[in-house]
């Protein structure tokens, strides 16, 4: 009768490990990211790129190749830790799976460079990680590899034979590959296989990025995709899990009159909106004037918002090094209004390079004027924005790097002639500023920026417009400012831009009483 029970009981829990498998429950907590009908949130150049049976398809044709390598990108964020599986299969030439990758620059935007999970239809790169644009190979098949502090790669105990592993990848058939990234540590396996792990010490380690497919320049080929499935795991980044993002204000309580300048009660109108419309992503740190403990309030940090009195008397003046060096791990930064502007020298300088871009004395203005912006660019920063005009006080005629490279203008309108109404000055006007306006440049009044390499691709948003706090219930204004501080925290970016409920009169009066008379 026991005999009975235990084989009975052996029994059912077969059968429901099978059932469990078989309704997905095996691969719990993985999610799809490619929907098996339609590119939604996946962007590629639709010349290559398209749906063809259920996957993602690329294909070149000797009448239509690609010049160079060209990717298809996932645009539902940035993961850090994660678990990646994927089936694939290819006809012809070399492809690969980027994970924590980066945009680079190029003739079009669908240039991508980073880890790269590589596969082909012959027989030596299938289970490689390569550096797409980021070192070369870091492991051929059959290795597994440690790169040092000082960027040397190292060999430790081989994974298998490169041979041997070879023979579990079916050629011109459908493969699975699995991609585990947790920390520094990268494994991928072909069909249940392991074929190659990297642990990256290196001084460019990515903790973080993009995920894509490659078509490869070179003979006709096609290659696809199918099943794709995405688990980010948690962990300790600070005292948050790594998939919740924290934005660190840093403010004056304000200044000029009531409902001007408010810059204290827009921080937290801010972090309250991106707390809702990302329910357990966001987390929002304030402090009025530069953080008593610095170390701990941007510990894990994703991107600061400075809000702030500007020229010499903005926040960052006399941290300039320090801050730097959270840019260079790859921080988002936004400045609103008045934090845009610093002094030429360090703080300039720093600004450049975090935000591309600042006012500076002497180059930009600040005129009070009806802005009328009508076209928008094809980035997520400028999603479900529509035309709308602002009555503000909208700073113009930035310093930019030069070229405006990695900048890209977010709202942009023609200066009237009124807004040099006033004599020359370190905000007012100068020669080249009103010879622009008088032949109808636009004028680039919000921008974001990509940082390169030597930043660890951070971003950046400037944002010249909220001098008025009653702004804030303009619909467009408000949702670009949204969608420029969650895109340098790199937040995936709704379709329709970031939703958030239109506040009263009474709310914005209210925002402004909570920092003035808060309650006891």
């Amino acid at each position: 009768m026991k005999t009975l029970t235990y084989i009975t009981l052996l029994t059912l829990f077969t059968l429901q490990a099978r059932a469990d498998h078989h309704a997905g429950k095996a691969d719990a907590g993985f999610k799809p990211i490619f929907d098996g009908k339609s590119l939604k949130n996946w962007n590629g150049d639709p010349k290559f790129w398209s749906v063809q049976d259920g996957a993602i398809t690329g294909q070149t044709t000797k009448e239509n190749p690609t010049r160079g390598n060209t990717f298809i990108i996932w645009g539902g964020g940035n993961p850090a830790d994660f678990e990646l599986k994927l089936k694939f299969k290819i006809n012809g030439g070399n492809s690969g799976i980027q994970i924590r990758s980066f945009k680079i620059d190029g003739p079009d935007e669908w240039r991508i460079g980073g880890y790269q999970s590589d596969f082909e239809a012959g027989d030596n790169w299938s289970g490689t990680l390569y550096g797409e644009r980021f070192g070369g190979v870091f492991a051929k098949r059959g290795q597994r590899v440690t790169v040092g502090e000082d960027g040397k790669k190292i060999q430790g105990k081989p994974v298998g034979n490169p041979a041997e592993l070879n023979k579990a990848i079916k050629k011109g058939d459908w493969n699975e590959y699995h991609i585990i990234a947790k920390g520094n540590n990268i494994k991928q396996s072909i069909n249940g296989t392991l074929m190659a792990e990297v642990t990256d010490n290196g001084p460019k380690k990515r903790g973080d990025g993009l995920i894509a497919l490659q078509l490869h320049a070179g003979p006709p080929m096609k290659v696809q995709f199918k099943d794709i499935m995405l688990k980010e795991h948690k962990g300790n980044k600070g005292d948050k899990g790594q998939d919740t993002k924290k934005v660190c204000f840093v403010s004056h309580k304000g200044s000029h009159g009531r409902g001007q300048h408010e810059y204290a009660a827009g921080c937290r109108l801010i972090g309250a909106w991106l707390e809702k419309a990302y329910p357990g992503k966001v987390e929002s740190a304030y402090s009025i004037n530069w953080p008593a403990d610095p170390d701990k309030f941007f510990e894990g940090a994703d991107t600061v918002v400075f809000f702030c009195t500007g020229g010499g008397g903005h926040l960052v003046n006399r941290h300039v090094a320090e801050f730097d060096k959270l840019m260079r791990k790859g921080v988002g930064l936004a400045c609103l209004h008045y934090g845009v502007e610093v002094p030429v020298g360090p703080s300039g300088k720093g600004m450049l390079n975090w935000m591309g871009g600042f006012f500076q004395a002497h180059w930009s203005v600040n005129p009070h004027w009806v802005a009328n912006f009508k076209v928008f660019p094809n980035h997520p920063a400028a999603n479900g924005i529509k035309p709308f005009e602002s009555n503000d006080e909208w700073y113009f005629h930035m310093k930019f790097r030069g070229n405006m490279q990695g900048v890209t203008p977010i709202l942009s309108a023609i200066a009237p002639a009124a807004t040099m109404k006033r004599g020359d000055g370190a905000h007012s006007g100068n020669p080249t500023v009103r010879k622009a306006v008088a032949a109808g440049e636009p004028q680039h009044v919000a921008w974001c920026y990509q940082r390169g390499e030597d930043y660890n691709e951070g971003r950046g948003f400037g944002f010249t417009g909220l001098h008025y706090h009653k702004n804030w219930s303009d619909d467009n204004f408000r949702k670009t400012v949204l969608n420029g501080v969650a895109w340098t925290a790199k937040l995936a970016i709704p379709d329709n831009g970031i939703a958030s409920p239109t506040p009263t009169k009474e709310d914005l009066e209210e925002s402004m009483r909570l920092i003035y008379n808060p309650p006891k």
